[in-house]
């Protein structure tokens, strides 16, 4: 953190591909639920690269609140490559990674900040774990889900059962040294930030959360997983 800027209590990252359509109702839900604590914050909008009014909508929510920070990427990076360039400019002590549809409500915040407090350095949000509530989920993404999570254990992360939930909260530290580390673009970028943390002798803690699917998910069913399954195989014979 820079002399002289204020104390930031926890940085919210966002990233943001062809959003128009759900970004206007999920800030003001964040915002509302940010402001409500009286906590220090920064909000941090990526546009990867985004083809429709996002970068727009951004800019208005920067002019509109002091608290909301906007990053543009003059391309389509990915997910992971957009949440590195929001975490690496990030001051919180504290930093959350959510999907811009907030499929885990920010209330389910909370549940998180318990885990770090009790000493882990990531909190993961999860679908898998008893407790968790998951809504309106399609059968054919839970097999899938279920199923890549069987390669990723056996692989890399024993005893993880959902690495993929887009809610995670990170010391902010932790995050930005993971972060810097990291080199998946993709979807696939939770295996290996979680891999790296744990290679780091950092506690991850599997939390479970409420989950709402969001029906226009950016995830492609067949291309995005053959991607997610190739990085994976480079993440565990890389390393």
């Amino acid at each position: 953190m820079g002399l002289g800027l204020p104390r930031v209590d926890l940085s919210v990252v966002v990233p943001c591909f062809n959003e128009e359509s759900r970004l206007p109702s999920s800030l003001a839900a964040a915002q509302a639920y940010l402001e409500g604590t009286g906590r220090a914050y920064e909000l941090i909008l990526v546009d990867d690269g985004s083809r429709d009014c996002t970068p727009r909508l951004i800019h208005d929510a920067e002019r509109a609140n002091p608290q909301v920070c906007g990053i543009s990427l003059p391309e389509n990076r990915g997910k992971g490559r957009a949440l590195a360039a929001g975490v690496l400019a990030s001051r919180g002590e504290l930093v959350l990674l959510s999907d811009a549809d907030f499929s885990a409500p920010i209330e389910e915040l909370p549940k998180l900040e318990a885990a770090i407090a009790a000493g882990a350095a990531v909190a993961i949000g999860s679908r898998a774990k008893r407790g968790a509530r998951e809504v309106d989920q399609p059968l054919h993404r839970r097999a899938m889900g279920k199923g890549f999570n069987l390669v990723v254990q056996a692989l890399l992360l024993p005893g993880l059962w959902d690495t993929q939930c887009g809610f995670k909260l990170f010391r902010g530290q932790v995050a930005r040294d993971l972060f810097g580390r990291m080199r998946t673009d993709g979807f696939a970028y939770d295996v290996e930030v979680l891999y790296l943390a744990r290679r780091s002798g950092w506690e991850v803690s599997e939390v479970p959360v409420r989950w709402i699917n969001s029906a226009s998910s950016r995830v492609h069913a067949v291309r995005h997983s053959s991607e997610m399954l190739r990085d994976v195989v480079r993440i565990r014979w890389s390393r």
